[in-house]
């Protein structure tokens, strides 16, 4: 004779099931959408760099700012965000905020993440570690001619200091969810 919580138990343990393969989907779903962002981002920067740290700079500032921008159409918007802002324009939006915030003080927490937003909207962050190629701007010894282009066209910049390896910041997604 089946007990008569056994039903409902089933029930719980599908949705439980049916939620974690929805979310795992939806990690999927937003890293695929900023990997084009991504791979942009890194090639633009790459190409600055191998014209020199400064022409760097102007990739970044430039550049940077139009690559999220292309990539943020039918219904997509990302970014990227830090908790040490180089350039002001970069600040979190609102539901990326505490990730971050979470990412900083705590390592073991720095994973792909979503989550729901209003209207029918998924968020996404990836978190952002430190590379090699980022310490030639961000790191703890710029070269002279590195930090005053940096003072110059973000005078209040607090984006230096980085080790190999920190917490540089995030990438967004925010994307509407399959019907």
């Amino acid at each position: 004779m089946m007990h008569p919580w056994a039903p409902l138990l089933l029930a719980f343990l599908l949705a439980a099931g049916s939620a974690q393969a929805e979310a795992k989907a939806e990690l999927a779903h937003g890293a695929e959408l900023l990997a084009p962002f991504k791979r942009e981002l890194k090639a633009t920067l790459t190409e600055g760099l191998a014209s020199g740290p400064v022409a760097a700079i102007g990739a970044c500032r430039l550049k940077a700012p139009e690559i999220a921008t292309a990539h943020s159409r039918d219904g997509i918007r990302i970014g990227r965000t830090s908790h040490r802002l180089r350039n002001p324009a970069n600040v979190a939006p609102e539901w990326v905020a505490p990730i971050l915030a979470e990412y900083v003080t705590e390592a073991s927490a720095r994973n792909p993440r979503v989550v729901p937003l209003a209207n029918d909207r998924t968020g996404y962050t990836e978190p952002i570690l430190v590379q090699p190629p980022c310490l030639t701007c961000h790191g703890e010894a710029l070269a002279p001619a590195v930090a005053a282009q940096i003072a110059e066209l973000y005078p209040d910049d607090s984006a230096v200091g980085f080790r190999l390896g920190d917490l540089r910041g995030a990438f967004w997604v925010e994307f509407a969810n399959p019907k």
